[in-house]
């Protein structure tokens, strides 16, 4: 009944951390937390050097895709002042039909 207890404080907060989906591959997979770390580690690191090349798509999870966001005017909301922030490149991901079906 671990993971259920895992899953009733998962649901009780607003966002999940790279730390809680660790715990929880660590106990479905029954391995242990250096393990559980080093998967969800290496998966990151492999979105993102892939992502900067091209589209990744996982089958019934979704879509990394970059999205470039164009230079615009920012202000500091306490003095006013305005600044250019730059364009930059941002990582994107769209949930596939089949995880929004299970969501609704």
């Amino acid at each position: 009944m671990v993971t259920l207890e895992l899953e009733l404080e998962l649901e009780a907060r607003m966002s999940i951390t790279k730390k809680d989906i660790a715990k929880n591959i660590k106990t479905r997979a029954l391995t242990d937390n250096k393990t559980s770390n080093k998967l969800i580690d290496s998966f990151i690191e492999i979105v993102k050097s892939k992502s900067l090349s091209n589209n990744i798509k996982i089958a019934s999870f979704g879509t990394f895709t970059n999205k470039v966001t164009p230079q615009r005017i920012g202000r500091n909301p306490k003095t006013g002042d305005e600044h250019i922030i730059s364009e930059r490149v941002k990582l994107n991901f769209v949930v596939s039909n089949k995880i929004k079906e299970q969501l609704n």
